[in-house]
Parts: C-alpha cells; structure tokens; sequence
C-alpha cells in the first residue's frame, strides 16, 4: 500500500490538475470543460456569448459520481435552442451507458431514461431525439425515434447483419442527420434532414460489399469521400435532393501514393486529411475560390 500510495503522488505530479480545454462556439454559447485539483472528475461549461460572461456548469461529472465507485460519461449533446443537455454515463465500468437528459434552465432532470444506449443526436426542433442501443452482444444494432414527454420510442432502422454496427450524428452544417451502419471493410449512410424529424431517412448508396464512404455537407451537395475507385478513396460530391451513386461527380480522384484520411467541411472551407510517405497532412481548399493550401507535419 506504501508503494502504492508513492506510485500514485508520483504519477498525478506530472498531471496538471487544474486545467481547461479550448473553449469552441456553438450557438450563442462557448464550451469547454474544466478539472481542479484535488477532484477526479471533469466538470463541463459554458459562457453566453463571451467568454468574459459567467459560467454555467452544463455537468459535473464529479456530483454524480458521488456515492459510486466509478463513473463514465458516454456522450453529451446540447439540443439546437442550448435549453436541454442530453448525456449518458456508465457507473459500472462496463461500458453500458444510460441516457438521461437536463433542463439547463432549472437543472432539473427530464423523466427519461435510455438504458444501453451508445449514439444520439437532437432534431432541431429541439423534441425529437434519435438513439441507438445495443444486443447482448454489445453491438450498436437499433435506432429509435422519440419525442420528449410522449410514451412511444418507434424504432426506425435495425441492422440485422451482425458484422455491422450503427450510429447517429448531425453534419457540421447542422442542416442534416446521418444514420451510419458499418462494418471493418463496408459501410452504408442515410440522411434525413434535421427539421424533419419525422420524415424518411433515404440511402446515400446501397451497401455494397468492400465499399467504404463517409458523408459530409455543403450547401446543395454532400461531399462524400469513397474508395468504389481504390483503396487509398477519392473524394465525391452528390446533389443532397438526389445523392445516389449514379449522380456523383469525382472532385478528387484516388491517388496511389496519398491515402485520403478524412473531410471536414466548413462555413468556407474545405479540410482533408491526407496521408503521404508516411507522414500526416492538411490540404486547405477554399469553397469559394477553389484556391488551396498544404499544412505539413514533416517530422515522422
């Protein structure tokens, strides 16, 4: 137990204990999320407007942690009004989540409860929320539709192919939802538009075995990076009134020597990761001129 107790004032001696993330903008609000000495737990805030306004504390993992040997916080989302905090947490160490959602204004706890829970996301009319839960086998496999305050949780896609896995988010526009299922090698994306809760969620492209793409959206088209045309993926864009593989248009074709990691898609600006002898990179395009640049990481 001595050894113990010096290994651990040994290892927190090189923690800083009091500490803040970068604070990111969301809305009329600034996140962040915080830790003070001597507290185990992170403790998540926000400002209005500036960053010179008070705090308000969005979760104190450590408040409910207390009474519980260990504490686990899954995921937290924000609806589109700032009003509700949806988050899960697991107080057992297995990796089951449960869903439970706040009244920011009066720190009051909605009457909900999601048990095994692993994505959500808000519909932007701030009642409807989708989620996914898990089988036996802890895979992510339904995804349920619901509207605070009502009895019904109607389930609206369950993948029944257990190679694969499903997950919910919004595009960084806001504008859509996406409903991802996939597994190692093949994955499948369906969009629904965020107003719309209650619509119909439509295929990007059918599932087709060793095809993999992510979506991302700008505008009147999705960008959507694939590897139907190698394995290193090209990037693609599609009209978001009919995104089928028929009508998209190649913008980057696959390069054999440069492997397209990834693609954040912004106000003005377009970012792709890149990977190129090994080394990681950022190439920054312009959405508006065209006009592009590298940001290199040259040391290996």
């Amino acid at each position: 137990e001595e050894l113990q107790e010096h290994l651990y004032k040994e290892m927190l001696g090189r923690i800083k204990e009091t500490d803040l993330s970068v604070p990111y903008r969301k809305g009329d609000w600034f996140y962040y999320s915080r830790t003070e000495q001597g507290l185990q737990y992170g403790i998540y805030c926000r400002k209005y407007k500036s960053l010179d306004a008070l705090e308000q504390v969005v979760l104190d993992v450590n408040q409910l942690a207390e009474g519980k040997k260990f504490m686990a916080v899954g995921l937290i989302a924000i609806s589109d009004d700032g009003r509700l905090c949806a988050y899960s947490t697991d107080d057992t160490g297995f990796r089951q989540y449960t869903l439970a959602i706040k009244n920011l204004e009066t720190g009051e706890l909605l009457p909900e409860r999601i048990e095994k829970i692993g994505s959500m996301v808000w519909a932007a009319d701030n009642r409807h929320l989708f989620y996914t839960i898990e089988d036996a086998a802890k895979r992510q496999y339904r995804v349920y539709r619901h509207e605070l305050g009502a009895a019904a949780h109607d389930l609206i896609f369950e993948e029944t192919d257990e190679r694969f896995r499903v997950g919910v988010g919004r595009s960084r526009s806001r504008e859509w939802m996406l409903l991802v299922s996939g597994s190692h090698t093949t994955s499948e994306s369906r969009c629904l538009r965020a107003a719309n809760p209650r619509g119909e969620w439509r295929a990007i492209a059918e599932r087709e075995a060793n095809h993999e793409y992510d979506v991302a959206h700008h505008g009147d088209v999705f960008y959507i990076r694939s590897n139907q045309t190698g394995r290193n993926f090209a990037l693609f864009t599609a009209p978001v009134d009919d995104p089928r593989r028929e009508n998209w248009t190649e913008v980057l074709p696959h390069r054999p020597d440069v492997m397209l990691n990834g693609v954040d898609v912004f106000a003005k600006h377009m970012v792709l990761l890149e990977r190129e002898a090994g080394l990681p990179r950022l190439r920054v395009t312009n959405l508006e001129t065209g006009a592009w640049h590298r940001v290199e990481f040259p040391e290996p």
